[in-house]
């Protein structure tokens, strides 16, 4: 595989062998993954090799090893050209996002003589782990019917939150399309009883406040002051998200040699987007996308609770995006419109200004980009820019160092939440397992990955928030 530097920020995956177009990674020379123990690299050049795919395979500056596409890796297809779809480009964790909510009138001054009691209530409301019920018990499949189509506009329909909540999703909180027909019988048993929690893994709650403002009148117009205090979640489909792409991707394995369809990795699974196939699997992942935005409304409706008891104001939404989807989108390519499927695996959708998919009170400033770090690190909002080459796509993490087994091993659960305290991060976590893979080491800098994103042109900065108290999950 022949790599060369292009620029600081981006290299270049020459086309080679079965590839169809080239690959571009957007990172440092240090945020590049070591070939020799993650093969995110070659999955990127394996990504090149999808039938319809134009013009390259793209990795984001937080790309590592994922199944069938590398995490961070952004890939369009031409419908109109035998263009597939591929559940590996969209993962298992289907619509996995951030929603950030901003604390009304609350500095983190004000906050912090009743943090610990916030953080003490959070925990018991914040339902986490794995197999764990959400806040919503969900008892009969017509209401979950209503969730998987309906989204989190079904949720604010149903009483929880209001209409306003759904000005600042992506979508308006409900993605069109969703097929429950498509989705198994296994899948609906899953997710019944799961509507409003976090689950497991890197899934977190948690409270921060802006601590660097990089564009004052952008900031001031999504209502991000020095000190102000937020509320980030990042959680997604749950069960119910796994069980779809399991399914679809056995399907689309049966489906291949009947449409002529050879792929390097068998992660790689696909069938064109207009085959019966490829509409299933676009059915049941809206259903999987409907499902993660209405479990984070009703997350936000169990925080919202918390600090309406015990700091005397509301969370208003700032923005809702998921991170783990394929969309059908108009791009200009080669000079010419053409409807895409863009694939993004864990990369976030990077809007510009003036886009008709924004709201129209962020169409001046472009939609906000939502960037996590790991527990005990920094997270940022960031806006879209006009010039992304990567269909409007950026980072949407840190990206992991080592395996979740990797980082546990040898690691104290109770020195990483000792340590984290002592820096003034209060942590709220479900297993101590948990924290031990999610300790701040086990993840790349993302100080360095929002760097990469901004000098790349993929999006601008805009604040960087830093955390108070985390809920793990």
């Amino acid at each position: 595989m022949k790599i060369i530097e292009e620029t600081p920020y981006r290299y270049r995956i020459e086309q080679e062998g079965a590839m169809r177009v080239p690959g571009i990674v957007y990172a440092t020379k240090s945020l590049l993954p070591d070939e020799r123990n993650d093969m995110a690299l070659t999955q990127v050049a394996n990504v090149a090799t999808l039938p319809g795919i134009v013009r390259a395979s793209f990795a984001m500056p937080d790309i590592h090893w994922g199944y069938g596409f590398p995490i961070g890796g952004v890939a369009a297809t031409d419908v109109d050209d035998g263009g597939v779809v591929s559940p590996g480009g969209v993962g298992f964790d289907i619509s996995c996002g951030v929603r950030l909510l901003v604390a009304r009138d609350l500095a983190r001054e004000r906050l912090e003589p009743s943090l610990r009691a916030v953080m003490d209530h959070l925990d018991h409301a914040i339902p986490r782990g794995v197999g764990t019920k959400g806040v919503w018990r969900v008892r009969d499949r017509a209401t979950l019917e209503g969730v998987l189509s309906g989204g989190a506009q079904y949720a604010v329909q149903q009483g929880h939150g209001v209409p306003e909540d759904l000005q600042r999703c992506e979508d308006g909180g409900v993605l069109a399309g969703a097929d429950v027909a498509a989705v198994s019988g296994r899948a609906i048993e899953r997710g019944l009883d799961q509507v409003g929690s976090l689950g497991s893994g890197n899934h977190f709650l948690e409270i921060q406040a802006v601590d660097r403002v990089y564009d004052a009148a952008v900031a001031t117009g999504m209502g991000l002051t020095e000190g102000a205090v937020c509320v980030m979640i990042h959680t997604g489909s749950r069960g119910l998200g796994h069980q779809i792409c399991t399914d679809h991707v056995r399907q689309m394995e049966a489906a291949m040699a009947r449409y002529g369809i050879t792929v390097p990795d068998r992660q790689l699974a696909c069938a064109p987007v207009e085959s019966p196939e490829g509409q299933a699997y676009l059915g049941a992942m809206a259903a999987a996308a409907n499902y993660g935005r209405a479990n984070r409304q009703l997350l936000t409706e169990a925080a919202r609770r918390v600090f309406e008891a015990h700091t005397a104001t509301t969370l208003d939404v700032l923005y809702d995006v998921s991170h783990n989807l394929a969309k059908i989108e108009q791009h200009p390519v080669d000079g010419e419109t053409r409807t895409l499927c863009v694939h993004r695996k864990g990369a976030t959708r990077s809007l510009p200004p003036h886009h008709p998919d924004l709201p129209a009170d962020l169409a001046e400033v472009g939609q906000p980009v939502l960037i996590p770090g790991t527990m005990g690190t920094a997270s940022y909002v960031l806006v879209g820019v006009g010039d992304n080459p990567a269909f409007f796509s950026t980072a949407h993490g840190a990206g992991r160092l080592q395996s979740r087994h990797a980082a546990a091993r040898g690691t104290n659960a109770d020195v990483v939440r000792r340590d984290l305290e002592h820096r003034g991060i209060l942590v709220r976590g479900s297993s101590r397992r948990g924290i031990a893979e999610e300790k701040p080491e086990a993840y790349k800098d993302i100080d360095e990955v929002i760097e990469a994103s901004d000098r790349a042109g993929l999006a601008r900065k805009v604040v960087r928030l830093i955390p108070l108290g985390v809920v793990k999950g």
